[in-house]
This record gives C-alpha cells, structure tokens and sequence, in this order.
C-alpha cells in the first residue's frame, strides 16, 4: 500500500506538532550563535537567523521527501505497540540530530553546495563552523538518550553503521567501475544499510523500546536497515533523473563524481551494447554536462532504472514483511516506509 499524498502530509504534520516543540526545547542550551546555525541546520531558520515559516517548522514543509520521515517513525512506531507516541519523544529527537549532524558533515565531504533548495550549511557559514555544528547536534542527540538504556544501545550501533557506510561510499568512488575491484551490488547494499539504514533502524528500534516493547526492537532495528537500502537506491535514481525544482539538488552530480550508485552498477552488470559504451564512457571520465547527459540515458537503456526500482521494492517488501509480523495494526507506519520508494523528491 502507497500513502497517498494528503494521508502521508497529514501524518506528517502530526508528527511534526509533536517533534517540533521537543527540538526547540533540545537546542535552546545552545549559545546563540551556535543556535542559529543548528537551526538553519534543522530547517527551522534561514541564513540571518529569520524564520522559514511556521508551516515549516524544524521539519520543513510536507514536500520535503525523506526530510522528517526518521522521527516520524519513532513516533509511529511507539504508537504501534500501543503508548502515546509522545513516548518516542526522545528517540525522535535524537535521530534527527543525528540526521541533521550527518548531513552537515556529508555535505562538505561530497562538496554539495545545495540541500533542500537552498545553500549547504557550510556553504552558507564556512566549513569549520558547520563541522562544529554538526558536532553539537550529535552531543544533543546523545544526550537525549544518555538515561535510557533500553533505546540508547541502538542509536550507538546507527553512529557506527553511519560511520561505516560513508568511509565505504567515500572508499567506492576510487574503486573502477569494472574489472579487478570494481564494487558490487551486495557490497553497494551493505554500505546502504549502514550509512542510511541505521538511522532508520535506530529510530524505529527506539520507538518501540521506548513504547514499552524492547523485545521488538532488534526486528524493528532489521527493518529499517532494509528500509534504508531501499531508500538509499531512490535517493541515487532521483540523483539522476530526479527534478531538481523538486529535490532541491542538481542532477547528475553523483556520475560526475565516480559515485558508485545502484543503477549505474546494475547497468553496467547488464553486459550489452549498452553497458559496454556506458563502462567505456566512465572510463574515460563524464564531467561534462553532455556526457553525463548521455551517460544517464546509457544508464536507462541497460535498464539500470528499472534494476534499481526493482531491488529498491524487494527491500521495501522484506521491511514491510517484519511490520506486518509483529506489528499488524501499524497501517500508518507500514504506510509511511512504503511511500519512501514511490516518493519524487
């Protein structure tokens, strides 16, 4: 089942109603200065401190794809084993801290200049100030947890898969793309689930600790991370034919890069005519906007876009396989992780 987009939007406003007071409350120990760029951070403010709207929020508005989708899920999580899901409360905010915190920091390792439609922190306060501030949204984020030894395990266990994930996402860009040491989808998958997917794990693994059924957190925490996969795999097709009106990003910056993404791999697995002109094309190297142009339509005609929308369905299923066994009356959740991979932005 897809969330159509009023039930989605409608869930998420929820959410954000109840996170939104809880993450003000979570930076306002910040000095000012080092609260306005937390907040900027968190979508709340824009680069002179004013703020984005009360539509807005922390979380952003309800067309902001992935945005916000981490604590909702704590939430909505809680909500399925029973408690209020003010509950989660704590694990909702710490995810996305942690969230905010990684994004600061990927962001100047990738070079992106843009996210969510305006500047990158760093781009917007300098590169040592963002890495501070993504330094004092994770000790926030820790310290959200730090009393509650039923969630705050799982949260230790995204950092590190966070961590893992990126150095191998970082480490694939060096890697050819074909022949001895070329990067291969199992591998791809596992960098997925650990730089996307423990976070996602974390905050569905700590709303139900937190809701009063820690002995469904280790299955929550296997959910998320195949949810991950399956978002990560979106995430890199709306990287090449996504709308950058609408994603807030610029196409095609991943293949410019060398970044191992899963439809180009499951292209060039293809073999044919196709993949051969598209290895031959990485090989030597697509930086211009005709080449990386021509590249992504080689992509297509491998049929790395319909590869990739079919794994990205196969791990969405096995997510959505572990909410139905032992959480079947959490339509709204079930409903929110399988919107991820039908989503535009």
């Amino acid at each position: 089942m897809n969330l159509s987009h009023p039930l989605r939007g409608a869930t998420m406003a929820r959410c954000r109603g109840l996170l939104d007071p809880a993450l003000r409350d979570a930076v306002s120990v910040l000095d000012p200065w080092w609260g306005r760029m937390a907040a900027f951070a968190l979508g709340r403010s824009d680069t002179d401190g004013g703020p984005r709207g009360e539509a807005d929020g922390f979380g952003g508005s309800s067309g902001d794809g992935g945005k916000g989708v981490r604590p909702a899920i704590a939430l909505l999580s809680a909500e399925a084993v029973g408690a209020p899901a003010e509950s989660a409360l704590p694990g909702a905010v710490a995810v996305e801290l942690v969230h905010a915190f990684s994004l600061a920091h990927d962001d100047i390792i990738d070079r992106d200049e843009l996210r969510r439609h305006r500047a990158a922190l760093w781009k917007a306060y300098g590169v040592g100030p963002a890495l501070l501030t993504g330094d004092a949204l994770l000790a926030l984020a820790v310290g959200q947890l730090a009393g509650r030894p039923e969630a705050m395990p799982y949260l230790s266990a995204a950092l590190i898969e966070l961590v893992q994930g990126q150095s191998a996402d970082m480490a694939f860009e060096s890697r050819p793309w074909k022949g001895p040491g070329e990067v291969g989808i199992d591998e791809y998958a596992e960098m997925a689930a650990g730089k996307t997917g423990g976070l996602l794990g974390a905050a569905a693994a700590a709303g139900v600790a937190l809701g009063g059924a820690p002995e469904l957190a280790d299955a929550m925490w296997a959910m998320g991370r195949d949810l991950g996969v399956a978002f990560q795999i979106v995430d890199d097709m709306l990287g090449i034919w996504g709308d950058p009106r609408v994603t807030g990003k610029p196409i095609y910056s991943d293949l410019r890069r060398d970044k191992k993404t899963l439809p180009v791999l499951a292209a060039l697995a293809d073999g044919g005519s196709a993949a051969r002109e598209l290895s031959a094309l990485l090989a030597a190297g697509a930086t211009d906007e005709e080449s990386v142009r021509h590249a992504a339509h080689l992509v297509e005609e491998a049929g790395g876009r319909e590869k990739a929308q079919a794994l990205a369905d196969r791990y969405v299923e096995s997510a959505l396989g572990v909410i139905d066994e032992h959480l079947p009356d959490a339509g709204e959740l079930r409903a929110l992780c399988d919107s991820l991979v039908h989503r535009v932005n």
